[in-house]
């Protein structure tokens, strides 16, 4: 490995763990301060998918500016939305703000993280590519999943308990400050390396040539159009999945009011993403397509979710929680990599912004129609039903592995 690859790797690392890190603070809490706002639970999950709806409607053309402007001035423009989208959060919280106003502040909350998605992994591999490296993507983004397994363990552990000794509102002032220190990192150490800008046209012509070239690769691509079509139903349940763990979890240890318990319960999914990443390459070594290690691993996420929904002893649903959250970090690289490997390189970040969209959107329709049923039924059931809603990915996956893709059987090495 070259010496610039070493430095592109540790430069993206950063970034992933400083990020990372300021989206976990609040991670752990998040659904419990909605609800301290007195939002009831249909209106908080609400506010959780008004935040997907910004996800849905912004992929796309923030994915146009990487490509049309830069991966680096998207990154730049992420940290400074999402960290006064934060701090309105927080005025929001202290004025018990009716829902219509958490809508807003989520969907441009949503436009803050999708200036991060495509953008940053198409920085990483366009820089690599110039760089000669030959290694396997499914480490690099293992390695970026432990790192941000890391910074989640840390910040929600933090969260939780900074939330219990103080209130639920100081986490998000201690994420707005992180994210200032990630907008002066990313100007100063994120520059981009084997990205061409397009040649200066209309603004309309260029988005519209950018959008055209990006259906071609994407959608039109048989092999991308199943993956990306199998993504609302594993991200959709994923999102709603770890954001109820939060009540589910405490209603089970019995004590309403113990914070650090739900911190904890986002630092076990966080060191099942290091384990996870950690078992990445070994989990594609152990199959010849990438495709059947997607598939096996969104199978066992799913009956994981079905036992959750089914036990109601706390301990043995932290344990459930550890293995959902392992066979979800296990296949992610590789469903990274997978992606990155059928796309070319000027399309790359509006058509990995795409696949981001399609989970969003996803968890538009999936995440209230959960929250609901686990107000009439409770959110054991909302788990069952759940877990039925991601196994409707598999037919997807294996349509995608039927079209016989090189990508898919990439060398794992």
């Amino acid at each position: 490995m070259t010496g610039s690859a070493t430095r592109i790797q540790r430069t993206y690392l950063l970034l992933m763990l400083g990020t990372t890190l300021a989206a976990s603070f609040i991670w752990g809490i998040n659904t419990l301060f909605l609800l301290d706002a007195g939002l009831t639970n249909g209106e908080a999950f609400a506010a959780n998918a008004f935040f997907t709806v910004g996800m849905v409607i912004f992929e796309i053309p923030t994915g146009v500016i990487a490509d049309a402007w830069g991966r680096r001035i998207s990154f730049l423009l992420g940290t400074v939305t999402l960290a006064a989208t934060t701090l309105a959060y927080y005025v929001l919280w202290q004025g018990g703000a009716p829902l219509w106003q958490w809508a807003i502040a989520s969907i441009l909350l949503g436009l803050g993280f999708t200036f991060f998605s495509g953008a940053v992994d198409a920085w990483l591999v366009d820089a690599l590519h110039f760089a000669g490296y030959e290694g396997s993507l499914e480490a690099v983004f293992g390695r970026a999943q432990i790192v941000a397994g890391v910074a989640t363990l840390a910040g929600s552990v933090a969260g939780g308990y900074l939330a219990q000794v103080t209130n639920l509102g100081v986490p998000y002032l201690v994420r707005t400050g992180v994210l200032a220190v990630m907008f002066v990192v990313a100007f100063v150490a994120m520059h981009d390396l084997g990205y061409t800008r397009p040649p200066r046209e209309r603004p309309l012509r260029a988005v519209r040539a950018i959008l055209d070239a990006s259906l071609e690769h994407g959608l039109r691509r048989r092999p991308v159009r199943w993956l990306m079509l199998a993504s609302p139903f594993i991200s959709g349940v994923s999102i709603y999945a770890f954001y109820a763990m939060q009540p589910y979890l405490l209603g089970l240890y019995g004590d309403e009011g113990a914070y650090g318990v739900a911190g904890l319960a986002a630092a076990i999914f966080a060191g099942a993403q290091v384990l996870g990443g950690t078992l990445a390459p070994r989990v594609r070594r152990l199959t010849r397509r990438r495709t059947s290690a997607l598939i096996a691993g969104t199978a066992v996420g799913a009956g994981s979710l079905v036992a959750l929904g089914v036990i109601d002893t706390f301990w043995i649903a932290l344990a459930l929680l550890a293995v959902w959250g392992i066979a979800a970090a296990a296949i992610m690289p590789i469903h990274q990599a997978y992606l990155n490997d059928l796309i070319p390189p000027a399309q790359r970040a509006t058509v990995l912004s795409f696949d981001s969209l399609l989970g969003s959107a996803g968890g538009v329709v999936i995440q209230p129609v959960l929250g609901r049923t686990a107000d009439v039924y409770g959110y054991g059931f909302s788990y069952v039903v759940g877990a039925g809603l991601q196994l409707v990915a598999l037919p997807f996956l294996w349509l995608s592995r039927r079209e016989r893709s090189p990508a898919d059987i990439r060398d794992a090495d």
